[in-house]
C-alpha cells in the first residue's frame, strides 16, 4: 500500500470512527435533535418539502436523530420593534428553538428577487433573542436551502444572506458536499412539485446529511 492509499484508508477510518462515537454519545444524552424551519409565506409548498427532505435524509444518518419541521406559512411574525415582544406566532417557535436549543439547524428560504423573503428576514431578527444573555445557538451545525424560480435565480445568494446571519450567532455553517457545497439549490420548475427537480433534491439531501454528521460529531464533542 503506498503512502496516498495508506493515508486515504486511515482517513476514512477516522472518520467513521468519529461518527460511531457520536452515536454513542448521543444514545447516552437522549438522542440529537435537528430542527428545520421553512421561512416561505407558501404553507406545505416548495420550500417546505424541500426543507422536510433535508431533515428526512439527517434522520437516516442515524437511529437516535429526531427532526421537527417548522413550517412559518399562514403565520403572523411581526418585526423586531423597540416595544418589547410582539404578541403573535413567534413566541410559539422560540420555545422549539431554547427548551432546550436544537443540536442543529436546517433554514430553507424561497428566493424572491434575488433575496430571502420577508419572512425569512422578519424570522432571523426576531431570533436576536437567543444572542442574549448569551450566545445560545454558538456551534450549533447550520445548514441553508434556497427555492428559485429559475436554476439560477439567485438561490446561492440568498443562502450566503442567511449564513451572514447565522454567523452572528457563532453557529457552525455546514454546506454540503458535492453538489452543495454552499447550501441546497432547488428550482421550482414544475409547477410547485419541486421533486421533480432531481438536481435541487440532491442537494437538499446531501445538506441533511451534512448537518446530521456534524450535529453528531459535536454531542460527542460535548461528552
Amino acid at each position: 500500500m503506498d503512502r496516498r492509499n495508506f493515508i486515504s484508508k486511515s482517513l476514512a477510518t477516522g472518520a467513521a470512527v468519529t461518527l460511531a462515537s457520536g452515536a454513542a454519545d448521543a444514545a447516552r444524552s437522549g438522542g440529537v435533535k435537528i430542527v428545520g424551519v421553512s421561512c416561505s409565506p407558501r404553507k406545505g409548498k416548495t420550500t417546505a418539502t424541500a426543507v422536510k427532505a433535508a431533515l428526512d435524509a439527517a434522520q437516516k444518518v442515524n437511529s437516535r436523530i429526531k427532526t421537527e419541521l417548522i413550517d412559518l406559512g399562514g403565520m403572523e411574525i411581526s418585526a423586531s420593534s423597540a416595544g418589547g415582544l410582539e404578541k403573535d406566532d413567534f413566541q410559539a417557535i422560540l420555545s422549539k428553538l431554547k427548551d432546550p436549543v436544537p443540536d442543529g439547524l436546517i433554514i430553507g428560504s424561497p428566493s424572491y428577487f434575488r433575496s430571502m423573503s420577508a419572512l425569512c428576514k422578519v424570522f432571523l431578527e426576531r431570533i436576536a433573542v437567543l444572542r442574549k444573555p448569551e450566545l445560545m445557538l454558538a456551534d450549533v451545525p447550520a445548514g441553508v436551502l434556497a427555492v428559485g424560480g429559475y436554476r439560477n435565480g439567485g438561490q446561492e445568494l440568498v443562502i450566503e444572506q442567511i449564513q451572514c446571519v447565522l454567523l452572528c450567532h457563532e453557529m457552525m455553517i455546514v454546506g454540503g458536499k458535492p453538489k452543495a457545497h454552499q447550501g441546497a439549490t432547488l428550482w421550482n420548475a414544475y409547477n410547485d412539485d419541486i421533486t421533480k427537480d432531481e438536481f435541487g433534491m440532491a442537494t437538499a439531501v446531501q445538506l441533511g446529511i451534512r448537518v446530521a454528521e456534524a450535529a453528531m460529531d459535536m454531542a460527542a464533542a460535548k461528552s
